[in-house]
C-alpha cells in the first residue's frame, strides 16, 4: 500500500492527471488528492504502524491463568476441561472484556504457552489413595521378591486390532478433506503381549501372540500364552489387571497350582497407566498403524506381526515404556 501511494504521487508530479491515476489504481480521485497532501507532511507516505495495547494486562493474564488452573468445574461447568468458548465466558465474567473464542485460543497459546491437547479418559471408579499405596507399599516388595527368586517380571495385557483403521490427522490442501478407503465391519485380531524384565540385568523383552482371526481372548488362551512363556523364561512373576480371565479364572488357578514357580499379582483397579504393556498397544495402534487400511485380516496380521517384531528389537523403547509408568523399579 505504501508503494502504491508513492507511485500515485510520483505519477501526478510527472504530469499525469489525478483522475487518470485514480482510475488506473482503482481508487477514488479524492484518495489521490489526500495522498498528495499527505506526501508534504512530516512522515510523508510511510505506513503507520499501529500499536495495539493488549486488552488484558500481564497482571490480569496471570490472574486468568490462576482461575483456569482451578478447573472449569470450579467455575460452574460440568467437567474440568477448558474450551476457548468457556475461557471467553470466564474472561467476560471476571474482567468485563469480550473476546471471540478464536482470539482467546491464540492468546492462551502465545501469552500463556498453553496448547490444545486431547484429554485422557479416567474412570470415576479409580481410588487414587489405593493406587498410591500400591505403588509405595505393594509393588516394591513384589519386585524385590521377584529378583530374590531369580524370576522374570512379566507385565501382561490383552488388546485387539481391527480392520477399521485408527484415523489420525494428516496433511491436505485447505478445504479438501482426504478420503481413506477401508473395510467396514467388526473383523478383528485379538492379541496377548507382555513386557518382561530379566532378574539381574533388568533387560527388557517383548513377547506376543496373535490369536486366530475373529477369536476373543479367554482364560484358556491366557493359560496357553503363559505355558509357552514359562518354557522360555522359567520362574516368573506376572502382573496384570483385574480382568475375570486372569487371577480369578479357574483355568489360570489350575495352571498356577501346576507351576508353583509362577506367581501372579494384580495392578490396582482402573489404573492402566501403570502397565507399560498398554504403551505397546498405543505405540502400535496409534503410531505405526494409524491410518493403515489393510485389505483383509491376512494383510492386517502381517502388518501387526511386522511392527511388534520390530518393537521387540527396540529395547530403548521398551525401557521408555517402563519409565513412563513410573513403576518403582531399580535401574
Amino acid at each position: 500500500m505504501e508503494r502504491r501511494r508513492q507511485r500515485a504521487v510520483e505519477a501526478v508530479r510527472q504530469g499525469d492527471a489525478p483522475a487518470t491515476v485514480a482510475r488506473v489504481l482503482g481508487v477514488d480521485r479524492t484518495t489521490v488528492y489526500r495522498w498528495l497532501k499527505q506526501a508534504d507532511r512530516p512522515g510523508g507516505l510511510a505506513a503507520r504502524q499501529a500499536v495495539r495495547t493488549p486488552r488484558l494486562s500481564d497482571a490480569q493474564l496471570g490472574e486468568l491463568e490462576q482461575l483456569l488452573l482451578k478447573g472449569a468445574h470450579k467455575h460452574g461447568w460440568s467437567n474440568n476441561l477448558w474450551t476457548a468458548a468457556r475461557v471467553a465466558v470466564l474472561i467476560e465474567r471476571h474482567f468485563g472484556v469480550g473476546f471471540h473464542p478464536e482470539h482467546v485460543r491464540k492468546m492462551l497459546k502465545r501469552r500463556l504457552n498453553w496448547t490444545s491437547q486431547k484429554p485422557q479418559r479416567r474412570a470415576r471408579q479409580r481410588n487414587e489413595d489405593e493406587i498410591a499405596r500400591w505403588l509405595a507399599e505393594d509393588f516394591p516388595p513384589l519386585a524385590e521378591r521377584t529378583r530374590r527368586r531369580d524370576a522374570h517380571l512379566v507385565l501382561l495385557d490383552e488388546s485387539c486390532f481391527q480392520l477399521v483403521p485408527t484415523v489420525r490427522r494428516t496433511l491436505a490442501p485447505r478445504g479438501k478433506t482426504p478420503k481413506l478407503d477401508c473395510q467396514e465391519g467388526r473383523d478383528k485380531i485379538s492379541a496377548i503381549s507382555c513386557i518382561t524384565l530379566s532378574p539381574l540385568a533388568q533387560r527388557p523383552g517383548l513377547y506376543f501372540w496373535l490369536l486366530p482371526d475373529g477369536e476373543n481372548v479367554h482364560a484358556e488362551e491366557v493359560v496357553a500364552f503363559l505355558s509357552e512363556l514359562h518354557k522360555v523364561l522359567g520362574r516368573m512373576t506376572v502382573v496384570w489387571d483385574r480382568n475375570q480371565i486372569h487371577s480369578r479364572a479357574r483355568a489360570v488357578k489350575a495352571f498356577l497350582r501346576e507351576h508353583p514357580d509362577v506367581e501372579v499379582a494384580d495392578f490396582p483397579g482402573y489404573a492402566p497407566e501403570l502397565n507399560p504393556d498398554e504403551l505397546v498397544w498405543g505405540w502400535t495402534k496409534y503410531g505405526r498403524l494409524c491410518n493403515e487400511a489393510p485389505a483383509d485380516r491376512t494383510a492386517l496380521r502381517e502388518r501387526v506381526e511386522t511392527e511388534l517384531t520390530a518393537l521387540r528389537r527396540r529395547r530403548d523403547l521398551l525401557r521408555a515404556f517402563i519409565r513412563h509408568t513410573k513403576l518403582p523399579l531399580a535401574g
